[in-house]
């Protein structure tokens, strides 16, 4: 199964740091994808054209993920458990979707098969690929049963 990460936005700096270092950790089946929306478009209009930019984006055979702060929240070993019900699925791709600062069309919601919170905070979107990586990271060791992760 590959994992796919689409995100709106371009990174540098640390959080640009941190996800190179998480996704060497990860390997080549692990494959972010950024993309921005024209700068002049705000509000709802540069919602409706990220949410088209991710749709165009999203890999045939794919489960997705939508990530938003009213997505349901997860322990690391109960996100590891579903990522190892979607591997038993022979889902061929993994999508992760990250918004924009003005967050998910409804039609992209109606798209997602399963929206995942990172709690009832709202994050930067740039934090929140660091945490996604680092998730899926965390998430392999538990599968592996390697001592990263501790309860």
């Amino acid at each position: 199964m590959k994992t796919h990460i689409l995100a709106i936005g371009k990174l540098s700096g640390p959080e640009q740091e941190w996800c190179a270092e998480y996704q060497k950790r990860l390997g080549k089946d692990v494959i972010v994808r950024e993309f921005a929306a024209p700068k002049s478009l705000t509000g709802a209009a540069a919602q409706k054209a990220e949410a088209q930019l991710l749709l165009k984006a999203i890999p045939a055979k794919s489960f997705i993920v939508l990530l938003d702060e009213r997505g349901k929240d997860l322990t690391s070993r109960d996100f590891a458990a579903k990522i190892t019900g979607w591997q038993n699925q022979s889902i061929d791709n993994l999508v992760f979707l990250i918004g924009g600062a003005d967050g998910h069309t409804d039609e992209l919601r109606a798209r997602a098969h399963f929206t995942l919170g990172f709690g009832r905070l709202t994050w930067p979107h740039r934090l929140v690929r660091v945490m996604l990586l680092e998730q899926i990271y965390r998430a392999r060791q538990i599968i592996a049963g390697h001592p990263y992760h501790r309860d």
